[in-house]
């Protein structure tokens, strides 16, 4: 297996990133009544191809909801229309 196929990102929809970012939040007790928005943002160069937007967060919670966040954009893409 090359490094690159290692690095790949999962594709997915608007809702399921949506449904990850929810879940993700819901597991961490400070995390729970965090509201946030997934958005489709054009491709950069680094290739990332949307964003949450975090609005209601606790100022204990900020650090933690901010590091889930991070760990999923990471790990998925924004799948291309069909």
């Amino acid at each position: 297996m090359g490094l690159e196929t290692f690095f790949d990102k999962t594709p997915a929809t608007l809702d399921e990133l949506r449904n990850r970012v929810y879940f993700a939040l819901q597991r961490h007790p400070l995390c729970r009544t965090v509201q946030f928005d997934v958005v489709s943002t054009p491709r950069t160069a680094r290739g990332a191809n949307w964003t949450v937007s975090l609005r209601s967060v606790e100022p204990r919670a900020l650090f933690e909801a901010s590091d889930i966040v991070a760990d999923i954009q990471e790990a998925y893409e924004l799948q291309a229309a069909a």
